[in-house]
């Protein structure tokens, strides 16, 4: 039996292509759902990685930190205390990337004899807490909205109100838009969850222009309706969140990158069949464990050969693939006689 555990840090090209549904419906889904890109390959060094990370956090803060003074700007002009209220809000939103931030901090430090897969984990968990963040926008949404149609309140300072609504969309969307495909180039779950959570604060804002619109328009019912319809579209983004946050905490993957990798392995010289394939996200790095069977007349040094090989085959294939462990076993050899 040979075994590699070896980091790589290569940059090979390696170009996909996916299909995705168009029209209304196509870009409907890519709001609530965006397509998930498990095998992301534009940045394939790990410190570069958090780097780009690290940037888009930093990137991204500043743009929501000027939405927000510019929410102040509409705030004093108009002397509404309810926007008052929603800027707090985005102030304290913006500042949820912070965790994200020292998730990628940390995640380049070096491994230790007590965390020895480093601390990419750390990018998982800060995930949780985005998403806990959006669960609690949609409790906050859906308790406002519903008050608001129970017991109906004036809305005051209607083109204020309006235009603050605008900025604050404009803000968080552009955020959005730019988490999530940052965070899909580099592989990290977690922040294109913070993209999510930014998009829900923009639906939060949107919900304040529709609600006005409606106020201004003669129908007071308007704004804690399109609350309610808000607060479902929130529930929808959760939904997405949760689910990919979750997959990575249980270390879950594409199933197209397994059998992918399958394809590869049975591809390579010397290797009569795949036995098993494991892989798993660790932050936004891939490690993959495989056990293959080779012909019982291989010696040794053969054997040896033909796992090497083949997971250089496989750092090939995942440029973000960090780790590669490759077992080799005589073919006739049965799981009990294992070594």
């Amino acid at each position: 039996m040979t075994g590699h555990d070896h980091p790589h840090g290569h940059g090979h090209g390696h170009g996909h292509g996916h299909g995705h549904s168009g029209g209304v419906r196509g870009a409907f889904r890519e709001i609530f759902a965006p397509h998930s890109h498990d095998s992301a390959d534009s940045v394939d060094d790990a410190l570069e990685a958090s780097e780009v990370g690290i940037r888009a956090v930093k990137i991204s803060l500043v743009a929501l930190g000027v939405t927000a003074l510019a929410q102040v700007i509409v705030v004093v002009l108009s002397g509404s205390v309810a926007l008052a209220a929603d800027t707090v809000h985005n102030f304290s939103d913006a500042l949820t990337a912070v965790p994200l931030w020292i998730a990628f901090a940390l995640g380049r430090r070096a491994a230790t004899r007590r965390f020895t897969y480093g601390y990419g984990r750390a990018e998982d968990l800060a995930g949780l807490f985005v998403v806990a963040m959006i669960a609690l926008s949609a409790v906050v949404a859906g308790v406002e909205a519903t008050r608001r149609l129970l017991d109906p309140v004036p809305i005051q300072h209607l083109g204020w109100v309006a235009l603050a609504g605008v900025i604050g969309f404009a803000g968080n969307e552009w955020v959005a838009l730019y988490r999530i495909r940052i965070g899909r180039r580099i592989g990290s779950a977690a922040l294109v969850a913070d993209g999510l959570h930014a998009r829900t604060d923009g639906f939060t804002s949107l919900a304040v222009v529709l609600g006005a619109g409606g106020v201004a328009f003669g129908i007071p019912l308007a704004d804690p309706v399109v609350g309610l319809m808000i607060t479902a579209a929130i529930l929808l983004v959760l939904r997405t969140a949760a689910r990919d946050v979750f997959r990575r905490l249980m270390d879950g993957v594409d199933p197209g990158l397994v059998d992918a990798a399958e394809r590869a392995l049975a591809a390579e010289p010397g290797v009569v069949g795949v036995r098993s394939v494991k892989m798993r996200w660790i932050g936004h790095r891939l490690h993959a464990d495989a056990e293959l069977d080779v012909d019982p007349s291989t010696s040794l040094s053969d054997a040896h050969r033909v796992a090497h090989t083949a997971e250089h085959t496989l750092t090939r294939a995942f440029p973000k693939l960090s780790t590669a462990l490759i077992h080799a076993y005589p073919a006739h050899e049965t799981l009990g006689q294992r070594a």
